[in-house]
């Protein structure tokens, strides 16, 4: 056994190399039909499901790639107190969100760009909801202050795509005075007489859906993306009454006139450049309505007189 384990092993693994490591993340299963997809089919689909057209969740940078033009820039977002209120549960606060920052490669839930879309200048906020389930805390909030400020001075419509839990309980207070915060950021928007345009994805709910993502000049939603306040199970148990199907569901709220429109993920960008360009650009001059010359007034005729015979 010496011997095998000491001359021939090393032999052949030398001969024919180390065995490589296969990634454990090659295949994706579609939450609704159970369909097996290739990562890569999976990124060139928009992470749209090939078998059964199912919008997975889409992360922060892959909706900003997907909806800008190519040679957009992502905006450097201004530093807030990661942790006002020192909160610990299980673990520290802090601890969680160094974690978080190195899984999602962002300091916090939000990303800012700018660019064009199909060579319309636009503002995109983009919510990360692997980021702590896209809370909403002090960072999310100045970054959406930051997002309306710039699209006030370079004169451009400003577009959030929402996927949020809420605000972060692990900041308090703190996180649900950017409720307030984030809507005083809309009316900046709308006073400058820009559009402000939200893109409600899956899922956008809690303190999100309560404050600026439901005060969008245009409201637009990915399908059967969850959208709501509290979970239907709560609603359920203080209502005392079954929900209709479907309740909270993208399309109901398209039928009862929450919404504006639902549009497929490969349809968003097209949709948002046509959206913007009825918004924004100077519709046709009118054209110019010809002077109509006065005629001369008929000269008047004299009628004969018939003499009876």
């Amino acid at each position: 056994m010496n011997w095998i384990s000491d001359w021939a092993l090393p032999k052949v693994k030398a001969l024919f190399g180390q065995p490589r490591e296969v990634p454990d993340n090659l295949w994706h299963k579609c939450p609704a039909c159970e369909q097996m997809i290739f990562h890569r089919d999976l990124e060139r689909n928009l992470h749209v499901c090939t078998h059964c057209g199912h919008h997975m969740r889409l992360s922060a940078a892959g909706r900003v790639k997907a909806t800008l033009d190519e040679g957009w820039s992502r905006i450097e977002l201004p530093k807030v107190p990661t942790d006002p209120l020192r909160f610990r549960d299980q673990r520290k606060y802090a601890d969680r969100l160094k974690e978080a920052q190195q899984k999602a490669g962002m300091d916090d839930a939000v990303l800012v760009a700018q660019g064009n879309i199909h060579g319309r200048r636009a503002v995109v906020a983009a919510f990360e909801f692997s980021f702590m389930a896209g809370s909403m805390g002090a960072a999310v909030g100045e970054a959406l202050v930051t997002a309306a400020k710039l699209a006030v001075l370079q004169d451009s419509p400003l577009i959030v795509f929402t996927a949020s839990g809420g605000a972060r309980m692990q900041e308090g207070a703190v996180s649900l005075m950017q409720m307030p915060r984030t809507v005083i950021a809309t009316r900046m928007v709308k006073e400058a007489g820009l559009p402000f345009i939200v893109v409600l994805c899956d899922p956008t709910t809690g303190g999100v859906t309560a404050s600026f993502a439901m005060l969008g000049d245009i409201q637009i939603a990915e399908p059967n993306a969850l959208i709501g306040f509290a979970g239907a199970r709560v609603i359920e148990q203080t209502v005392r009454e079954k929900l209709p199907e479907g309740f909270q569901r993208a399309e109901y709220l398209l039928e009862h006139g929450i919404l504006d429109m639902v549009v497929k993920r490969h349809d968003m960008r097209d949709t948002l450049a046509r959206t913007i360009s009825l918004l924004r650009e100077p519709t046709l001059p009118e054209a110019p309505v010809e002077e109509l010359v006065a005629l001369p007034a008929p000269e008047p005729v004299e009628a004969e007189v018939v003499k009876p015979a």
